[in-house]
């Protein structure tokens, strides 16, 4: 009995180290109290400290910008800017000037998401996972059908009624020729091209329309067809060559899916976070003014409903 509730006990803390917001409130602590012993302190702090390894970062900059390391003169330059950015920065704050400033919270806001993503990176997906995902999201990665093939294009504006009859003689003829080349130039002038090689389903839609196309990819492949039609008119068709759908091997398309995979992880675990820690806090938000002049507040709840 004390072994289970042992074990239950280590599986429970085994799941609570495992969770992002975890190790991302973690490493939050560590770079805060990095940033109190060898940074600097907050904005009230007289203290600013200039590591090692903040005056090699100048130096990489400096050389990678004028390929040349900086004269000493110019590294002092680095480092009284630096030193001048750091006070105009403390006492910006201390005189509240970050606040209610859109492009300073959104700078805030992409430094703390990094952040949590910093360390979901540092957990990448096995194959297995994107493998299960690949799976589960077939249609995303699924290659569409292919279809080469010759058109030629009645105009109804010009062939008016005559045009199912035209079609017909017409297809007749292509059919006891054969495939010359000059059968492509045998109907109306038309902007778009008479002989269209392998080309995805989706292409072909945008050029003759997704009427035309759901109708060719039914055709048999070596034999003139029509007509078909599409916004343009009609056409006469040969398909030459077709390519059905196949779900590719997980090799072809394993980069595609990993950047499927962490995109769609990062929104669930950013969503996670921020679920979360808005429960740390209580929204109000103002109700219009009425026509008193005086502005009613209500409060927003976690999940974002008045009350």
């Amino acid at each position: 009995m004390l072994n289970n509730k042992a074990n239950k006990k280590k599986n429970l803390i085994r799941q609570w180290l495992r969770e992002p917001l975890v190790h991302f409130l973690a490493i939050g602590a560590i770079i805060f109290l990095s940033f109190h012993l060898w940074g600097g302190g907050g904005p009230g702090s007289n203290r600013i400290v200039i590591t090692p390894g903040q005056i090699d970062s100048m130096v990489m900059r400096f050389t990678r910008i004028w390929q040349r390391p900086p004269t000493s003169n110019e590294l002092k330059g680095l480092i009284d800017d630096y030193v001048r950015g750091e006070i105009a920065a403390r006492e910006a704050r201390a005189m509240g000037l970050d606040r209610d400033d859109t492009i300073i919270q959104r700078r805030l806001r992409q430094k703390l998401e990094f952040m949590a993503e910093d360390v979901l990176n540092a957990q990448p997906p096995t194959d297995e996972e994107l493998q299960a995902w690949m799976k589960e999201h077939a249609d995303k990665f699924r290659i569409e059908p292919k279809i080469g093939f010759l058109q030629v294009y009645l105009n109804p504006d010009k062939r008016e009624k005559a045009i199912q009859d035209d079609a017909q003689k017409m297809l007749e003829q292509l059919r006891a020729a054969g495939l010359p080349a000059e059968n492509i130039s045998a109907g109306d002038t038309l902007m778009l091209p008479g002989q269209v090689d392998l080309t995805r389903l989706s292409d072909i839609k945008k050029m003759f329309g997704s009427q035309f196309a759901d109708e060719i990819i039914q055709v048999e492949p070596g034999r003139w067809t029509g007509p078909v039609y599409s916004g343009y008119g009609f056409h006469l068709v040969y398909v030459t060559e077709r390519k059905e759908s196949r779900m590719p091997a997980f090799a072809e398309v394993r980069q595609s899916v990993e950047r499927e995979f962490l995109a769609l992880r990062r929104k669930r675990e950013l969503d996670a976070m921020y679920e979360k820690l808005l429960n740390r806090y209580q929204v109000t938000m103002q109700k219009p003014i009425e026509q008193s002049g005086t502005a009613n507040a209500a409060t927003v709840d976690s999940r974002g409903q008045i009350q």
